[in-house]
């Protein structure tokens, strides 16, 4: 390693010297080429348990445990990945092109409200887009008019599941299991908002990395108003996104707000003309379809655990993922694409 990249992680702490040297000496470099072709979600998820629990680096001991387990690398390169077309499930349309994944909740009479399918459905394509190298960035938007007005309340399966604790309680925890597979997605996500987005609706835009808006776009917690409580990660979302007390306002009243207040609370990012929004959303998405997937994978993770560590916890995490960074094939076209003037091409290796 060079020089100036060991004076960069030179650390006080002696445990973590000896760890980083560790992954130095046995071979760092094609270690961790071969480390960034796995399923980025389980490298960062190894090295941040380590950070939180003040233990260092995971990274050593992960090498040492998946040295075998190498999975296979992007088929293409940007410019170059799969056009899948559409597949049609029960509720959902899912779109690949060029590595953006549009999936679209397909239930427009009912404003796209999520029934049991429809969570299950949610969970199986975050699922299968986490672990497909071609799949660089996931687009959800609503059929129709609207977004989505939250959870079907009128569905059969959810209506049965009130009638006892136990089965509420597992339905339940399969909203929840959607909600955390969106969340843990290592690959960027953008909401794009064409209309009302309510309750579970609203918190499956918040749980998105950017949410684009059109002008018809409205927000609502509208949980309270059905004598419910939060869900689809709203409480741990809300504080995050706009502060403690204005989530509680949301969240106490259920006021609708329109995309403007939205921008001004600090949770949607751009709020574009009605006609303007899946275009603008098209372009956005193959912007970071270009970018290294890797290095974007990474830094998604450090700043959705940001709030979780100190900061010597944090700049700790930030040296070990630099360091995986150093080491990847993109970091090494991005200096040659700047030394001859051309654009790189990433692939995510």
């Amino acid at each position: 390693m060079a020089p100036e990249i060991r004076r960069i992680h030179r650390h006080d702490d002696l445990v973590t010297r000896r760890r980083l040297d560790l992954v130095i000496a046995t071979g760092a470099a094609v270690a961790l080429r071969r480390l960034v072709r796995l399923n980025v979600t389980n490298l960062v998820r190894a090295v941040t348990d380590g950070v939180a629990h003040g233990e260092g680096s995971a990274l050593p001991e992960w090498c040492e445990s998946h040295a075998g387990t190498v999975a296979a690398p992007p088929t293409g390169s940007a410019g170059q990945m799969r056009d899948g077309g559409t597949t049609a499930m029960e509720t959902l349309l899912v779109d690949r092109d060029n590595g953006v994944v549009t999936v679209t909740l397909n239930r427009p009479r009912k404003k796209n409200a999520i029934n049991a399918v429809m969570w299950r459905e949610l969970t199986t394509v975050f699922d299968e887009v986490a672990n497909t190298p071609d799949d660089r960035v996931v687009v959800l938007t609503g059929a129709g008019d609207g977004f989505c007005s939250g959870a079907d309340l009128t569905d059969a399966s959810a209506a049965d599941s009130v009638s006892g604790t136990g089965t509420a309680l597992r339905q339940m925890r399969v909203v929840g299991n959607a909600a955390v597979s969106l969340h843990h997605l290592p690959k960027p996500t953008i909401a794009a908002v064409n209309g009302v987005a309510a309750g579970a609706g609203c918190n499956l835009a918040l749980g998105c990395d950017l949410i684009v808006a059109s002008e018809a776009a409205s927000f609502t917690q509208i949980f309270v108003q059905r004598a419910l409580t939060l869900d689809f990660g709203g409480s741990w979302l809300l504080p995050r996104l706009v502060g403690l007390h204005k989530a509680k306002e949301l969240a106490f009243l259920g006021e609708i707000i329109d995309a403007t207040q939205a921008a001004e609370y600090g949770f949607v990012n751009r709020v574009v003309r009605a006609e303007d929004l899946l275009p603008s959303v098209r372009e956005l998405g193959a912007r970071l379809a270009t970018l290294p997937p890797v290095a974007l994978s990474i830094m998604k993770m450090a700043l959705n655990q940001s709030f979780a560590l100190t900061l010597p916890q944090a700049v700790e995490l930030e040296a070990v993922a630099q360091t995986v960074s150093f080491a990847s094939a993109d970091t090494a076209e991005a200096i040659a694409a700047f030394i001859e003037k051309r654009p790189p091409r990433f692939t995510g290796a």
